[in-house]
This record gives structure tokens, C-alpha cells and sequence, in this order.
């Protein structure tokens, strides 16, 4: 008996990201987050500019709302409703979509989850379930739960509808500023690199960045497929991911340049930088494209052109102090 390959995930391409762009565009829900250029030397870099993408101001704190509300419109929506695992920033996400469009929202989260995203989810209406020690175990609450009810299943990373969405922002950039040289990308399940880098494949140096205590991606290079790791450190409420999703690695085999490993330390020590001298308060896996510049992990040209998503905004303001 002949087993049959499994297929291939979708892949978002250009026409894809246009299309999620357009319907989500129609809500106004997702914002467009500023573009800000800065001389290189500024942040310490020795390069021609560097582009902030303020993604952290987008609804929700976090990149996410551009795949959770494309994901939605996809539906077809349950009278139960929407159901998601997240470490914090994708049932945000989820919750602020569900809000908007009228629907009930139930999000199982794993106890790593910050205090400060629970109490966000609340406000927005969600039900907060705390399902295990890490996100794998809070999924595979949220799966169980979703098989009794019905409901609409939105995926954290993993699903065509929302890395597109993610895709979206990348088509922002470009818009707002042209094509970077490089981007730099914080992973945990990928939905964010697999986006970005469906968007700018071909035409910018994308760089995925991951905290070493958290090396999905980088895990399944060196292995020749994903694989599941263990996680922990002070990004692992967004980067929490055990494995890398299918999408994404579809996508960083053809279109991801590099893939580096950071230390906390350097993780905060970016975090707090862009604080103090930027004052903006954003949570470490928004931090990691900073730290990967200001450690010396990826060195950039000199007339290099370097674009870093600040992807998450949902942190304890008491922490930066």
C-alpha cells in the first residue's frame, strides 16, 4: 500500500498578500503603522539608515491583527465562535477581530503567558482559558475544545490566511519606503517571517532571529525539517513556539538568507535601549532586530539600507524601568 506525501502547505505569493491587504483594508481595524528612517549611526550602527517599522502601535499591540482579522473574513464563522492558542499576541489579535466583527472569542493560553496580556485579553472580551506550561499544551487544549464546539479555528501561525495577513505588512513597508537591503525578523512559529519573506523574496536580504533558548527555526535548518525544541527566556511568551510552522519553513528554504541565534542579555539590553533612548516600550521579541545589530550578530554594509520589525507592544511598562 502506497502512503501519499502529504501536501505541501499553501505558500502566500504577491497576489495573495494584495488580496488579504484589500480585505482587511475594508474593516478598519489594522492600522498603517509608521515607517520611521533613521541615520544608522544613531542606534550605534554602522550603516546607511535604519527603518523602524512601529508595528508594535498596530491594533491589539502586535503584528498579528493583520492575519487574525484576514483569517476571520475567511471564515466561515461558528455561532460558537473563534478559538485560538497563543502565548498572549495572537488571541489579542483574535479578540480584537472577534470584538469588531461581533463574535465570541475563546483563547487557551499556557501559564508562561504574561499577567499583563491575560488581563488585555480579558478587556477585549475574551474568554482566558490557562491550559499548561507552554504553548504546545494550551494548543492542544484549544484543538480538543474546538472539535466539541465548532468554532472557527484560527491559528496562531500556521494557517495561509494568516500568514498573509502577516504578508501585509511587508507590502506596507514597501509602500511607505521602497525595498529595504535587508530585514530583520523575530521567529517563534513564523507566521511573521513567512509573510515577510513571501513579500520581499528575491529582493531584500531577509534575516530570521530567534533568542537561543527558543531556536525553532534555527533548530530545523540544522536538522533538515522542523523539529520540536524546548523553549524558555524572557521572549518566550511570543516566541514560544516548540516547532516551526509548515509554512514557514516552506518559505525559508527558498527566500530566508540567514538564521541567527540571540542571547537574552542582548534581548534586554535592546528592549531597554529602545526605551531609554527612543521611549518605546515594546516586549523583548519586538527587541530582537535591535539586538542582532547592537551585538554584532548580522553586519550590515556600510551603504546598507536596514529595516527592523518592532513587532510587539504588549509588556509591563513596570518592566522597562
Amino acid at each position: 500500500m502506497t502512503i501519499a506525501a502529504p501536501p505541501v502547505p499553501h505558500v502566500p505569493d504577491a497576489a495573495t498578500i494584495r488580496r488579504a491587504h484589500a480585505a482587511i483594508a475594508r474593516h478598519g481595524v489594522v492600522r498603517e503603522t509608521p515607517l520611521w528612517k533613521l541615520p544608522g549611526a544613531s542606534l550605534g550602527v554602522n550603516c546607511a539608515e535604519v527603518w523602524l517599522k512601529l508595528e508594535h502601535l498596530q491594533a491589539g499591540g502586535s503584528f498579528k491583527a493583520r492575519g487574525m482579522l484576514n483569517r476571520l473574513l475567511a471564515g466561515p464563522l461558528s455561532p460558537a465562535g473563534v478559538v485560538v492558542a497563543s502565548g498572549g499576541n495572537a488571541g489579542i489579535a483574535t479578540a480584537v477581530a472577534a470584538r469588531a466583527l461581533g463574535t465570541r472569542c475563546e483563547v487557551f493560553v499556557p501559564s508562561v503567558s504574561s499577567p499583563a496580556k491575560q488581563e488585555r485579553l480579558r478587556a477585549l472580551g475574551a474568554h482566558v482559558v490557562v491550559a499548561g506550561d507552554a504553548y504546545a499544551d494550551a494548543l492542544a487544549a484549544c484543538l480538543a475544545r474546538q472539535q466539541e464546539t465548532g468554532a472557527l479555528l484560527t491559528h496562531a501561525y500556521d494557517q495561509p490566511e494568516v500568514v498573509a495577513g502577516a504578508g501585509t505588512l511587508a507590502l506596507e513597508i514597501e509602500v511607505q519606503g521602497g525595498v529595504p537591503d535587508s530585514v530583520l525578523v523575530s521567529v517563534g512559529g513564523g507566521g511573521l517571517i513567512g509573510g515577510v519573506a513571501s513579500w520581499f523574496a528575491g529582493r531584500s536580504r531577509v534575516i530570521a532571529l530567534e533568542p537561543g533558548l527558543a531556536p525553532t527555526l534555527h533548530a530545523a535548518l540544522a536538522s533538515g525539517g522542523p523539529v520540536d525544541v524546548s523553549v524558555g527566556g524572557v521572549a518566550s511568551d511570543s516566541l514560544g513556539a516548540r516547532r516551526i510552522g509548515d509554512i514557514a519553513w516552506q518559505v525559508a528554504q527558498r527566500h530566508v538568507a540567514q538564521s541567527l541565534l540571540l542571547a537574552d542579555d542582548a534581548i534586554r539590553a535592546a528592549q531597554h535601549w529602545l526605551w531609554r533612548e527612543l521611549r518605546l516600550a515594546v516586549e523583548p521579541a519586538a527587541a530582537l532586530p535591535l539586538a542582532a545589530l547592537q551585538a554584532g550578530a548580522y553586519v550590515p554594509r556600510g551603504d546598507e539600507r536596514v529595516c527592523l520589525i518592532v513587532c510587539g507592544a504588549n509588556v509591563d511598562p513596570s518592566s522597562l524601568a
